[in-house]
């Protein structure tokens, strides 16, 4: 990550006032090879340049100086001649290019700093993970053992007796080199316990005559005398694991105030970016001695200041800035802060995965015909699932919709009308032979058939059954009930009739009803396999990296209100903390911190959120006012505000808050 961008104003404004290039100024030609020079380191030095461009630019600028080749600055009224304003842009250019690294620097050692103390945080949350990292680091501890010579006296009975009885503070060689932060920590090692008390039960029991009591005393100092053994012995068996406790956390708490220290001088150096630039404008003078100030910072104690500010700059760049980074890496060498490399922490793995990648292989082997059996069923299950229960039953429904709902179920129309028919035929023929209906009437006899009137032939069965053995043999009793047992049928294919069109009506319906087990299930493996892929590769980073944005958001507003610093943070800035209660200037440790936190926002938004989007201009330009020095708590606080009702729903932070909430 890098905060250079702040400084990018700074750059382009590093000209003097007193002297504007005109537009043909880059295609004029000199006689004077000095200007060349500084015309072409002029036009190299464009935001953003890197350090090795700084560097560079200064040798260039000390081999002019070493050449003679660059005149007095002032002439005899005290103006600026062409070849010195040039030679003070390109130095302003450079205190910028500087100020700049020494952000990046700060920034790149304090976000290491945290990830670090961060994967400690991790590693302590579970004594299941401590008692890991100590496998995983048991080689190493014992290759930290042995890489000295160690007296054999010290693994005598009574050197170890007496090692286990020490004092509390005094601190073993031994331990010390299988725990190395007990070297810098000497008061971390946990006090011995003693397996016996000052009661002895044999002693009592020969001392004292046999008495109810003497034996209830000699059984309590028997158990006093158990539980202290127990606790002596559980206390040596958990010693190692409580030391490794110890050690993480220790190296989290160190981290921590590495981190913290770097935030701060990053929030003083940003603090001052408001000098710099006046100083870059209008005090020329000032430009050394602003560099003077940021080398005490960086380093921690007075700079000499050098004879002119090319000096100062060569001495910031190659002595500086390269002491503040050797310092940071001896200090974290110092205290092993970083985490073991990564064979340390995969030798574990390495012993173990091979043996049973070996094993599960002859498994695999010696159940070959089994187990293609099983992928050969479990394929065929995939398939006829995607078939008989998504594929067929959307097919039909398709055909449903298409077809509109015609055709029958579970009667014919042409089968009804059969029945009616026949009916119709019946009852015509038993009225014309019983009643010698005419024709007239036979038609309107057929007209209250179709509609369900049966009244003529129940009145001939009503007088049938009157004499029911006479009708049965010489009348018309059979042909009268055949007749009704024919309009029972019609009656029932009419109901069925009836039913069909429900059914039909209701096709759809019961199609969707078909399929839905099969949606459901396919639409809760589909959801979990897209949540699954989201998390890493999904919209806009996926859901971890947006939930890492909520998470920075969160840390930069409980950092606006608490607004943590140190007492010699107070104690250096008191002029600062005075104005702060006035106009709501941040200390420099929030201010720090802050940046740390939002430069992680900016590295999103330049990476996941769509190029060249209002989205991605609009969240930056937020981020920008987070980063600007200028601005107080007030301000922030107001931009934390609109960030929170602008992007929320946007990036998903309050599903992402009831998410991490559950």
């Amino acid at each position: 990550m890098s905060i250079s961008h702040i400084t990018d104003t700074l750059i382009l404004t590093s000209s003097p006032s007193q002297w504007k290039p005109s537009p043909e100024w880059s295609l004029s030609s000199s006689v004077d090879p000095s200007k060349d020079v500084l015309r072409s380191l002029f036009l190299t030095l464009s935001p953003p340049f890197s350090p090795a461009r700084v560097r560079e630019t200064l040798k260039h600028l000390q081999e002019l100086e070493n050449d003679n080749n660059l005149r007095k600055g002032y002439d005899s009224r005290g103006v600026f001649d062409e070849e010195q304003a040039l030679k003070d842009a390109v130095l302003g250019r450079l205190v910028a290019g500087v100020y700049a690294e020494a952000l990046d620097t700060l920034l790149a050692e304090a976000i290491s700093a945290e990830v670090e103390a961060q994967w400690w945080a991790d590693l302590e949350r579970s004594r299941l993970t401590v008692a890991y990292y100590l496998f995983q680091t048991f080689p190493l501890r014992i290759f930290n053992l042995f890489k000295d010579p160690i007296s054999f006296s010290t693994f005598k009975p009574s050197s170890i007796r007496d090692l286990l009885r020490s004092d509390t503070r005094r601190l073993d060689s031994i331990t010390a080199r299988i725990f190395p932060h007990l070297r810098t920590h000497p008061s971390l090692v946990p006090p011995p316990l003693t397996p016996l008390g000052n009661y002895s039960f044999s002693t009592s029991l020969r001392s004292s005559p046999t008495t109810p009591s003497n034996i209830i005393s000699a059984f309590q100092s028997l158990w006093h005398t158990f539980s202290l053994t127990t606790q002596y012995l559980l206390h040596h068996v958990t010693l190692p694991l409580q030391l490794t406790h110890q050690e993480i956390h220790t190296k989290r708490l160190e981290l921590e105030r590495i981190r913290d220290e770097r935030a701060e001088t990053l929030g003083e150096l940003t603090s001052r970016h408001e000098n710099l630039s006046h100083a870059l404008q209008k005090d020329l003078d000032g430009r050394a001695e602003f560099l003077q100030v940021m080398n005490q910072v960086l380093v921690g104690q007075h700079v000499p200041l050098s004879t002119s500010l090319l000096d100062t700059l060569v001495a910031t760049s190659s002595k500086v800035l390269p002491m503040h980074m050797s310092l940071h890496q001896e200090k974290i060498r110092t205290y092993s802060l970083l985490r073991p490399n990564r064979l340390v922490r995969l030798w574990p793995r390495l012993v173990v995965l091979p043996p049973l990648t070996l094993y599960a292989m002859q498994r695999v082997s010696a159940s070959q015909d089994a187990l293609l059996s099983l992928a050969e069923d479990a394929w065929e299950t995939l398939k006829g699932f995607w078939r008989g229960w998504l594929v067929e039953p959307l097919a039909d429904i398709a055909k449903t919709v298409r077809a509109g709902g015609e055709g029958s179920i579970i009667v014919q129309k042409g089968s009804i009308e059969a029945d009616l028919q026949s009916l119709e035929r019946m009852a015509l023929s038993l009225a014309r032979d019983k009643l010698s209906y005419s024709q007239t009437q036979l038609d309107d006899l057929s007209n209250k058939l179709r509609i369900g009137d049966l009244t003529p032939i129940l009145q001939i069965y009503e007088e049938d059954i009157k004499s029911p053995v006479r009708s049965a043999v010489a009348g018309t009793l059979l042909r009268s009930a055949f007749i009704q047992v024919q309009k029972a049928k019609v009656d029932v294919d009419q109901a069925l009739a009836g039913i069909d069109k429900l059914l039909r009506s209701q096709e759809l319906t019961f199609a969707f009803v078909g399929v839905a087990p099969a949606l459901s299930l396919v639409f809760v493996v589909g959801g979990y396999l897209g949540r699954l892929y989201s998390s890493s590769h999904g919209r806009m980073g996926g859901v971890r990296r947006r939930t890492a944005t909520w998470q920075a958001m969160r840390r930069i507003e409980r950092l606006l209100i608490a607004q943590p610093h140190t007492a010699e943070d107070e104690h250096r800035h008191a002029y600062q903390a005075g104005r702060r209660d006035a106009n709501g200037a941040i200390p420099p440790l929030t201010a720090g911190l802050l940046l740390l936190s939002v430069s992680s926002l900016r590295q999103y938004a330049e990476t996941w959120l769509p190029p060249r989007s209002r989205l991605r201009e609009g969240f930056l330009e937020d981020v920008g006012y987070l980063e600007d020095p200028r601005l107080g708590r007030e301000e922030k606080m107001r931009i934390v505000e609109r960030m929170w009702r602008s992007w929320g729903h946007v990036l998903g932070w309050q599903r992402l808050t009831a998410e991490v909430s559950s």
